[in-house]
């Protein structure tokens, strides 16, 4: 460890290795869809990773119950592996909302697995006690799992909440690695993998401690806003807002939150650098916000502050929008200089003038 830096970005390099388990938990509250998600990922694709296609990667092994050969007893093996350390390292990750199990009358809420000594479902929250603190970094996949999501909406019965409320903020593997979130309702394919390949290169120890934000967000991908990166931000700028869907120009009077979201989907695109909400058509509606989803509801409705900022906008932009349309009728224009000179003697003007 070094000198103080903010959350996450200290300098402490895990020892290099050459093969690195991922141990992927789908089992809490969520549907699975960040792992089909990732599926769609191109830069790097799973197939990259996996097949040893990317230069400087250890030999890596994903055990995800949605993409597993493996079943049953055979898929389980793994987990009890890595628990009495014989997948030394591993990268935990965790998929879906961890409920409160301490908060239920009778049976559980979310589990993986039988225990072979009892007979009972081993809990969600149990594996995650067993395997935490014994894994190189613990990585928090899509908003369920970094936040709590829908899952830990105001009234819900579960208790469900993000990874790092239920180990803790301050929790930090034996490398000293803090928990990694990658938001997104599902995560971004590209968000995901390139943050899983930063932290494949850390442990080969050929990239320092991952920077993270105050949230454990990878920096370089959450430190801008929607806005920042979106095509519409223009028009928003001028004052020129859509009334209706289906319009290009800013859709913050529809329900847009992109201004203070923290997200690169409109820069990045979806898949292949083609598609992402704003892009489409859609709003944002902040899901990769601590925050979501009870800060950013009702849905469609403007959000509070944009009638303000719009109307600050649609004032300045007005001015401004005139402004530029003279200059831009003086600019469409050619020099008078071009023009003031000797009728042409040669070419097509010569022969038919």
């Amino acid at each position: 460890m070094s000198e103080e830096v903010p959350y996450g970005r200290v300098t402490q390099k895990a020892p290099p290795v050459s093969d690195v388990h991922i141990v992927w938990i789908t089992a809490g509250l969520g549907c699975d869809g960040d792992s089909v998600a990732v599926t769609n990922a191109t830069q790097p694709s799973i197939e990259d990773v996996l097949l040893g296609a990317i230069p400087g990667l250890p030999k890596v092994h994903l055990h995800n119950p949605v993409l597993a050969y493996e079943n049953g007893d055979e898929f389980m093996e793994y987990w009890y592996k890595a628990e009495r350390g014989e997948l030394d390292p591993f990268v935990l990750v965790v998929e879906g909302s961890i409920p409160n199990e301490k908060i239920k009358e009778e049976g559980y809420w979310a589990a993986l697995g039988t225990d072979p000594n009892t007979g009972q479902p081993i809990t969600t929250n149990e594996w995650i006690d067993r395997l935490a603190p014994k894994s190189l970094v613990v990585v928090a996949i899509g908003t369920c799992a970094t936040y709590g999501g829908i899952h830990a909406m105001e009234g819900n019965p579960t208790g469900a909440m993000g990874l790092a409320d239920y180990l803790g903020w301050d929790f930090k593997t034996p490398a000293g690695i803090p928990i990694v979130n990658v938001p997104g309702c599902p995560v971004h394919p590209d968000n995901f993998m390139e943050t899983v390949l930063y932290l494949l290169y850390q442990a080969s120890g050929l990239a320092p401690m991952i920077p993270l934000d105050e949230v454990g967000r990878p920096l370089w991908l959450f430190g801008s806003t929607v806005h920042e990166g979106c095509d519409r931000a223009g028009f928003y700028e001028q004052g020129d807002f859509a009334d209706e869907y289906g319009s290009p120009k800013c859709i913050v009077k529809l329900g847009c939150w992109g201004p203070v979201v923290n997200c690169n989907v409109p820069k990045r695109g979806w898949t292949g650098g083609v598609g992402g909400c704003p892009n489409v058509g859609g709003i944002c509606i902040g899901c990769t916000m601590p925050g979501f989803p009870d800060k950013f509801m009702p849905f469609m409705d403007e959000p509070p502050g944009a009638k303000i900022s719009s109307t600050a906008m649609g004032l300045y932009g007005k001015g401004v929008t005139a402004l530029r349309s003279l200059t831009n009728n003086t600019l469409n224009k050619e020099p008078k200089w071009r023009h003031a000179r000797a009728e042409l003697t040669t070419g097509y003007r010569a022969k038919h003038y």
